[in-house]
């Protein structure tokens, strides 16, 4: 199997899951494009999360799948950025209909979101680690959190205020405990210099 597998299956997800969106129309006067923004969000997430945790992984439990994920990772946030430009394309369909009002301010953190994740994708190749130095790590560092907080933030918002809160408070969740296990291999790893 191809190491670029996670690629081939994201979008193979994520095109499903826009296929879907605009084939389903639960009302409240949404669009079949904001059905598909949404469900390729979603699709993208397990991917973001993968990416997010394997370096954790393989810290707090050392194994064959645990390493094998984290020798992945690149692959895995390729695969991420794909499922979010399919996303993109359905978000940009919802923004630029007929009569929509966008608030670009409102909007400012996701084109934020955008910048960083296709820097860190355009970046992802030895080159770029050799060509960039230390400033690899901290673009890689902010940019991988900066995500991490735009998922967070916006599952728990959706989630207070009601909206599908089966959904967003589970994927809120399990956002909080992506962090919950980076903090605990940070740890990990800090006793183990103490030590």
């Amino acid at each position: 199997m191809p190491r670029f597998w996670p690629v081939i299956l994201a979008l193979i997800v994520a095109l499903a899951a826009m296929a879907v969106g605009l084939h389903t129309h639960i009302g409240g006067g949404e669009d079949h494009w904001t059905h598909a923004s949404r469900y390729t969000a979603r699709v993208g997430f397990p991917f973001f999360i993968l990416t997010y945790s394997a370096s954790s992984l393989a810290r707090l439990w050392p194994g064959d799948t645990t390493k094998s994920l984290l020798r992945g990772r690149k692959w895995w946030g390729l695969a991420f950025a794909t499922t979010h430009t399919v996303h993109l394309y359905a978000l940009l369909k919802v923004i630029t209909a007929p009569g929509a009002e966008v608030d670009w301010l409102y909007l400012s953190p996701a084109i934020l979101a955008y910048v960083i994740l296709y820097a860190m994708a355009l970046t992802s190749w030895g080159w770029a680690y050799i060509a960039m130095g230390r400033w690899w790590k901290r673009l890689h560092s902010f940019g991988i959190h900066y995500l991490w907080l735009i998922f967070a933030a916006a599952y728990w918002l959706k989630a207070i205020a009601g909206e599908q809160r089966a959904i967003t408070a589970t994927f809120g969740i399990i956002a909080l405990g992506a962090l919950g296990l980076r903090i605990a291999a940070w740890r990990k790893a800090k006793a183990k210099r103490a030590a």
